[in-house]
């Protein structure tokens, strides 16, 4: 794939294993942790399910009837985590009346990623039956992949990838495909940079400016590829933020990132 650096073995699992880059990386994602408890008790979603899976839930933060709706996807590599520790993202959205929906999927190795971005088809199609528009989406690393996946095939009105992973071949020889089990065939398959671009859309690539260079070149070159193409498109390095403190505007009701969201969720982009 176009734009992809010659890095040996050893240095792709230095810039992807993000845990490992941030060594505080637990006080940040504790951080999520309690502002989701908080969340939940202050706006109790509504729990449904999309699918007849266990893991194929999602949490439905309403903003009211006929509010906008902005999905958030988590991230974890497609092998961790789970919704409950995203609520944190649905008050600032809500105060500005865009109801938030997060659901979670099945994890590899259970499953293949083939499956995880089909159930994220499934939650997205059940949002848009519910309220007969196409959603708004964003997320946040494998969330961001997931997000660009859905917006490839008009299953959203637009995205806003945060740290996306959008070209899965450097992952193949990381200690990360242990459980994706990914092969160069399937990789590129799975890569949103290498599907259609939906020209007319909008993409926003929110990285990090603080992340490492693959990351920061992933959203970077992912902006351009579907620029090209025809799609609305930002890149949007945020200064002094790594791949975990990336998502610290999501708890600032009047932060850029959260206006943003929400600017998109109101935007008329036309019915499902």
């Amino acid at each position: 794939m176009t734009g992809e650096p010659e890095l040996s073995a050893d240095e792709l699992e230095r810039q992807y294993n993000n845990r490992a880059l941030v060594p505080d990386h637990p006080s940040v994602m504790a951080r999520w942790k309690a502002g989701s408890e908080a969340a939940r008790v202050a706006h109790p979603p509504e729990r449904l399910k999309y699918g007849t899976g266990e893991r194929e839930l999602m949490d439905w933060f309403d903003a009211g009837a006929g509010a906008p709706v902005a999905v958030f996807i988590h991230g974890g590599y497609w092998q961790a985590l789970d919704e409950s520790w995203f609520s944190f993202v649905a008050p600032p959205l809500l105060a500005h009346g865009v109801s938030v929906v997060v659901p979670t999927y099945d994890l590899a190795p259970h499953v293949s990623l083939d499956r995880i971005v089909e159930q994220m088809r499934m939650a997205v199609e059940n949002v848009a039956a519910r309220t007969g528009a196409r959603p708004v989406v964003t997320g946040h690393s494998a969330g961001g992949h997931l997000s660009a996946c859905l917006l490839s095939e008009s299953r959203a009105r637009a995205a806003v990838a945060i740290s996306g992973v959008f070209e899965l071949a450097p992952l193949i020889s990381t200690s990360l495909n242990a459980a994706l089990r990914l092969d160069a065939f399937e990789a590129r398959r799975l890569s949103p940079a290498a599907w259609p671009a939906p020209s007319g859309a909008v993409l926003d690539c929110v990285v990090g400016a603080d992340e490492s260079a693959e990351f920061v070149r992933q959203s970077r070159d992912m902006a351009e590829r579907w620029r090209v193409d025809g799609v609305q498109t930002r890149f949007d390095p945020l200064p002094g933020l790594n791949h975990f403190t990336v998502l610290n505007p999501l708890f600032d009701t009047d932060s850029a990132l959260v206006k943003r969201i929400a600017e998109l969720a109101r935007a008329d982009f036309g019915q499902v």
